[in-house]
């Protein structure tokens, strides 16, 4: 494969330059590679294979600027892959969990703060003391600042609940056991008088904001056809992604999670529980739509992105470097 073909190849931004005569310079091979090395450190370019690396002065005027500009400006297109299941219990979902973990990675052992390998974190709801769970609410950044895991969440509603334990005063599982079970025993979680939870990613224990590459959640009780949903959104709040959640069918489970593949940065991501909400425990909002609740939450480790400004000048700082450097040989 020429070098023009395979910058093509690894990175979808350099589709655009395709049909240009010329094969991509340094700045092209560096360009492309930029992306995923943000997640660690400029030293990596270092490792750009030099057949790569091999380019021709042509393409460093305009089309190295054509380059920085896709980068930057580049609308969203999402390129999802999805894992969904659906049953009467958990055993009927958890291949497919397993199958989404493996895809984000991090393996099968928590570390502290629900953080696996570095590369994934999960939420169960059971580590919530009883403080915070039903009737008490839990509040929206509990997971970012009492227990760091880079997530804060809102909803147009007017707060969210985390299940009591059995044996505790407040009755499990909202007070509906006839409706839901648990996946990861024994918490469930809800937002109160909405059926909406949006996720707001950070770079866990701060205020910098952050985006992740995959989401993923288990679901209780969904009854109805399209009506519970998730959405993707990237930084910039457009849509990535939509997908309604399987039906599963009274206190069963349904797992929906997607896992980008294009180098989409997901920013937020919107839950739409059923069309029902819960008001406090063992009442709802009305007495006939279907009500929804969620379990485990999976996604990806939240990584801070430069500011646009200082993406500019990383790449402007890239291109007068390898303009001021001489092709090798073949």
């Amino acid at each position: 494969m020429s070098s023009f073909r395979t910058c093509v190849a690894i990175h979808p931004l350099l589709r655009t330059v395709r049909r240009s005569p010329a094969p991509l310079g340094h700045a092209g091979a560096f360009l492309h590679f930029v992306p995923p090395c943000l997640r660690a450190s400029i030293p990596l370019l270092a490792a750009v294979p030099r057949c790569v690396a091999r380019a021709h002065k042509a393409a460093m005027g305009l089309g190295a600027a054509l380059l920085v500009n896709a980068v930057m400006t580049s609308p969203a297109h999402a390129g999802i892959t999805v894992f969904e299941a659906a049953g009467a219990n958990p055993a009927a979902i958890t291949p497919t969990r397993d199958a989404f973990r493996s895809a984000v990675g991090g393996g099968t052992v928590a570390g502290a703060n629900g953080s696996f390998g570095g590369l994934r974190r999960e939420i169960n709801w059971d580590g919530v003391p009883d403080a915070r769970s039903d009737p008490n609410t839990l509040p929206a950044d509990f997971f970012n600042t009492t227990s760091p895991r880079g997530v804060v969440f809102s909803t147009p509603g007017t707060s969210f609940l985390v299940s009591a334990n059995a044996g505790q005063p407040t009755p499990p599982l909202f007070g509906f056991p006839s409706d839901f079970q648990a996946f990861s025993t024994q918490r469930l979680f809800t937002a109160v008088n909405s059926n909406i939870t949006d996720v707001n990613f950070f770079v866990p224990g701060t205020n910098a904001p952050a985006t992740v590459s995959s989401f993923g959640v288990v679901f209780v009780d969904a009854e109805v056809a399209n009506v519970t949903l998730l959405e993707f959104f990237d930084q910039n709040n457009s849509l990535l992604f939509s997908r309604n959640a399987l039906v599963a069918g009274n206190q069963g489970m349904t797992f929906l999670g997607g896992v980008a593949n294009a180098g989409e940065h997901i920013g937020r991501v919107r839950i739409t529980s059923g069309a029902n909400t819960i008001v406090s425990n063992a009442v709802l909002g009305n007495p006939n739509d279907d009500v929804v609740v969620m379990d485990d939450f999976l996604y990806s480790e939240p990584l801070a992105l430069p500011e646009p400004g200082s993406l500019s000048l990383l790449f402007l700082s890239l291109l007068g470097l390898l303009r001021s450097r001489k092709p090798r040989q073949a």
